[in-house]
């Protein structure tokens, strides 16, 4: 658990991080990307922050992987790359970068490991997880194999490297559906998002079995939520992610991944529109879409928020944090990522 009192400690005698004004004014070409959702006083308060770590990410060779789900500071700030758990993955074997600063949880940091191991890949706050990845271990995963013998087992991404590497393939939630149906077995196994796997049902030809996991964001919507909110705002597009109940999706107007909903809303650009998942989904487009209001509710991650612009500072500072992951657990969840990525290539997706 980080110290927060030594955090600023240890900033304070190597930065000047004191709020300022001149220095926000000369930072204006990064606030104009966020100069909708963040006012001008939080921008003085930040850009003391930005310009370190922009500075020594230049030192360190390192880049930062910032999530959708990041504040506007973070995902605007300082990201190098940005988007869903999977492509930040991706990324991150790709770039030639010595570091790799996750701004996300956990999971998504053992994921670039397990991709990128001769990486350095630093986790800001070790105790940002996820609901969903702690939901099931390997032990679940075989607690299932027995029930339905035979059955393939499809893990979302959102997983720990344990159970990447208990399962057969993963999944996202843009792919779920074709990488279920191209299953040889007529029963496939999906862990750990009940809500996804239920969501994919609906579409899929097989017959899905599902571990009972679920988001401590998106399980909270209710499909009583979106009918009332359509009923105060008419006209306004109400757009879920699938890790959302079923009734909740079949409320809503399009229902897609992280990406697809990005997709929908830069290519729809409707008027108004809700973004049923985590608030900083719509914080971080809203500048790229002037032309769209993006109106609440919302729903906050704690683990997400637990990531900020002093944190990342720190641990690129001090190269605390290291995330590592068991190379032969690795190994195995690099098997189960790699097919994925192979199997949607084949299916062109």
């Amino acid at each position: 658990m980080l110290d927060l009192s030594v955090v600023r400690s240890t900033l304070s005698d190597h930065y000047d991080l004191t709020p300022s004004p001149e220095l926000a004014s000369e930072m204006q070409d990064i606030y104009a990307r966020m100069d909708r959702v963040v006012t001008p006083p939080d921008f003085a308060i930040y850009a003391p922050y930005i310009k370190a770590i922009n500075a020594l990410k230049k030192e360190r060779n390192a880049v930062i992987l910032g999530h959708n789900y990041m504040t506007p500071e973070i995902f605007h700030g300082v990201s190098d790359f940005v988007g869903d758990s999977l492509q930040l993955a991706m990324k991150a074997s790709e770039v030639e970068a010595d570091v790799i600063v996750q701004a996300g949880v956990h999971f998504m940091a053992e994921t670039s490991k397990i991709l990128s191991p001769e990486k350095t890949v630093l986790m800001p706050d070790m105790e940002a997880g996820c609901s969903l990845a702690e939901s099931i271990t390997a032990d679940g995963i075989e607690e299932m194999r027995a029930k339905y013998p035979g059955a393939p087992v499809v893990s979302y991404v959102n997983t720990t490297a344990e159970v990447k590497a208990a399962s057969d393939i993963c999944c996202t939630s843009s792919n779920a559906v074709q990488i279920v149906n191209a299953m040889e077995s007529d029963t496939v196994i999906m862990t750990p998002d009940q809500y996804l796997a239920q969501n994919v049902a609906n579409e899929a030809d097989k017959n899905v079995v599902y571990w009972p996991g679920s988001c401590i964001v998106h399980e909270q919507y209710t499909a009583k939520d979106l009918r009332d909110f359509r009923e105060w705002n008419p006209g306004t597009r109400l757009i879920a992610h699938p890790e959302c109940p079923p009734d909740v999706v079949a409320e809503a107007d399009f229902s897609g991944s992280t990406s697809g909903i990005l997709k929908y809303v830069t290519d729809e650009k409707p008027e108004k529109a809700m973004l049923i998942t985590e608030c900083s989904m719509a914080s971080n487009i809203a500048d790229e879409l002037p032309e769209v209001d993006f109106v609440g509710p919302c729903n906050m991650c704690p683990y997400m928020k637990k990531i900020t612009l002093e944190k990342i500072l720190y641990v690129l500072h001090t190269m605390e944090g290291q995330v590592e992951v068991d190379p032969a657990v690795a190994e195995k969840a690099r098997l189960s990522v790699q097919a994925m990525i192979d199997l949607s290539k084949k299916l062109g997706l």
